[in-house]
């Protein structure tokens, strides 16, 4: 065959990695694996464990016949002969929110644990399709050609929020006409928190079929402790953004001229940003929660960065990267206090305010109705960020604030301080508090050189890739575990695993467990609490250990691309082996190797 064939054949996920990841064995934990070695349903047991969220009452208030069914208890997964016998059921599965890598081996997971007895059915794009009906029967052969492969173009997926009353008729409707007696939804806090609704209204209607939630995120913000330490696409996306951030640390480094700003995915939690950073070890690292804690301004952060980049060229270094979560505006106080009422004032004032002209104009309208610090803050703002802040908004009347381009922000009012230091000299160097010791030459060289910088946004890259070998492991598991729990006939509950150093653990987390109460926009709203940084876990604290070296060398380091084979295929990320006190982090274990490819 000549090159040209060669090429051609490729298309349609035929690469030459793609054929050969799809060969790759998964590890599947013993719970999975009859007498004879082949994979087969496992059964859960109640354990001592219980899962109970804040304003529990109120939670008991919501969901009744959830709590009544399972209570707060946590189940675990063991091996059974019993739920190979279960036959004839029909499940149904569908992807909520932004893709993440392995989710299509959940599917596989799926249609390995259902078996040929039972029916495994795909619901395209996402809850809208699960309100429209949009089914269809997933055979052996799909489910092959998807093994190890990323993204979730298999199904597709949506963002659709099931709250009417309408709408959960509808759910129903779908239920009953499809036969459906187990529904398995792949997401994050606002699909699992769907998952929980869902199982609750079906009981009060007195229909049986289990609602299961599978917990994917690549923000890493869907996690419970000891009980789920991470959510699946997360150790992908990292993995990702570590290599581009090792290469941007390593040009920075070789051109010897810029600085790099990097936005990394990631709204509420900076998990990813802490993990690249962990990773590859770059200049300056800013983490949200903890900006928050010390209730930095934005005038402070600003600060930060300059003084670090001023030190580094007091050194001689001129380059280096600097990492920003991309929801970090929402976690600095004046930032928030900002929108919040500029949120406020859109939404009382929408029709006058859209009648005025220009930008202009409704800048002027809008000034007087905001306190006097937050009008200051709007005014000291970029033009092109006033206008996105004033006209951009969501479908609920909210600023767009995922799509803010903090970076370069940051960009304009870092160089804007430094052109400051260098007109004003005396006021940011010498002896004394806050003051940057250096001498006059040193002062002179710094003077000379012009901040050059590159802004980045990393989000989308890393969520349709193929998955590691830990996801890939992770999620198939996950598969197998929710179809488990539809076939011994539970409801509400997620799947999760832990212990990935030890053999996995498979748990059964009760939805009603993560739920909790929170005040939005005045009204009382039921959600799943995202898990954000923790200031005192290992993993930051290791960060804070090391960040004053990091900023004051090159200390950089470039993990490379992600492997397959080799000394790092099996690595863990570096947040969850730290947290969790593994006691290496090359170091997953989820079972004994199987090919996964259904029969």
């Amino acid at each position: 065959m000549d090159l040209f064939s060669k090429v051609s054949r490729t298309a349609g996920k035929h690469s030459l990695l793609e054929e050969e990841i799809r060969k790759l064995p998964v590890p599947v934990s013993s719970v999975f694996l009859g007498k004879d070695g082949k994979i087969r349903p496992a059964d859960f047991r109640q354990t001592d464990m219980t899962l109970v969220c804040k304003g529990h009452d109120r939670i008991s208030q919501v969901f009744p016949k959830t709590i009544a069914k399972g209570g707060s208890i946590v189940l675990e997964a063991v091996a059974s002969e019993k739920a190979a016998t279960v036959s004839g059921k029909r499940v149904a599965v569908l992807f909520s929110g932004g893709p993440a890598a392995g989710g299509h081996n959940v599917l596989a997971g799926l249609a390995a644990v259902l078996g040929k007895q039972n029916t495994l059915m795909g619901i395209r794009r996402g809850p809208g399709g699960l309100v429209k009906g949009d089914l269809f029967e997933i055979d052996a052969q799909s489910v092959n050609s998807l093994i190890n492969l990323g993204g979730f173009d298999f199904l597709g997926t949506d963002r659709t929020k099931i709250k009417t009353a309408e709408q959960f008729e509808k759910v129903k409707k779908t239920v009953l006409d499809n036969k459906i007696d187990g529904l398995v939804i792949v997401g994050g806090d606002d699909s699992n928190t769907n998952a929980a609704f869902i199982a609750e209204y079906l009981a009060k209607e007195n229909i049986d079929c289990s609602v299961i939630g599978i917990p994917k995120t690549i923000d890493g913000d869907m996690a419970a402790g000891r009980y789920l330490p991470i959510s699946f696409g997360f150790d992908t996306a990292t993995k990702i953004y570590s290599e581009m951030v090792g290469n941007l640390t390593q040009d920075a480094a070789s051109a010897v001229k810029y600085y790099h700003l990097v936005k990394l995915m990631g709204r509420t939690a900076s998990k990813i940003t802490l993990e690249v950073a962990l990773q590859t070890k770059p200049a300056i690292t800013l983490i949200s929660e903890e900006i928050a804690e010390k209730n930095m301004s934005l005038g402070q952060v600003v600060d930060y960065i300059a003084r670090i980049i001023t030190l580094r060229r007091l050194k001689g270094i001129n380059h280096g990267v600097i990492l920003v979560p991309e929801g970090l505006v929402e976690f600095i106080p004046e930032m928030a206090r900002l929108i919040a009422e500029l949120n406020k004032v859109l939404s009382e004032y929408e029709k006058d305010i859209s009648d005025l002209p220009s930008v202009e104009n409704k800048r002027e309208f809008l000034l007087p109705h905001l306190t006097a610090p937050s009008a200051q803050l709007l005014a000291s703002l970029p033009p092109d960020l006033q206008e996105m802040l004033i006209l951009d908004r969501d479908d609920h009347g909210n600023v767009k604030v995922s799509q803010i381009e903090t970076e370069k922000l940051l960009i304009e009012k870092i160089r804007y301080r430094l052109s400051e230091m260098k007109r004003h000299t005396e006021n940011f160097f010498g002896k004394g508090e806050g003051k940057i010791e250096a001498d006059p030459v040193q002062i002179e060289d710094f003077k000379k050189v012009v901040l050059s910088t590159q802004s980045h946004f990393m989000g989308y890259e890393g969520r349709s890739s193929k998955p590691t070998r830990f996801d890939a492991a992770f999620t198939f598991q996950l598969g197998l575990a929710a179809g488990s729990l539809v076939l011994s006939a539970k409801t509400g509950y997620m799947a999760a695993i832990t212990d990935f150093h030890k053999g996995g653990r498979v748990l059964a987390l009760p939805l009603t467990g993560l739920v909790t109460a929170e005040m939005r926009k005045g009204k009382e709203e039921f959600v799943i609490e995202k898990s954000l940084v923790d200031l005192s876990s290992p993993s930051f604290k290791l960060f804070v250990q090391n960040r004053d070296k990091w900023a004051n060398e090159d200390c950089f380091s470039s993990p490379g691309a992600i492997q397959y084979w080799g000394p790092t295929s099996k690595q863990v990320p570096l947040i969850v082996a730290l947290d969790q006190d593994y006691p290496d982090f090359a170091c997953f274990d989820l079972g004994e190797d199987k090919q996964i490819a259904p029969q």
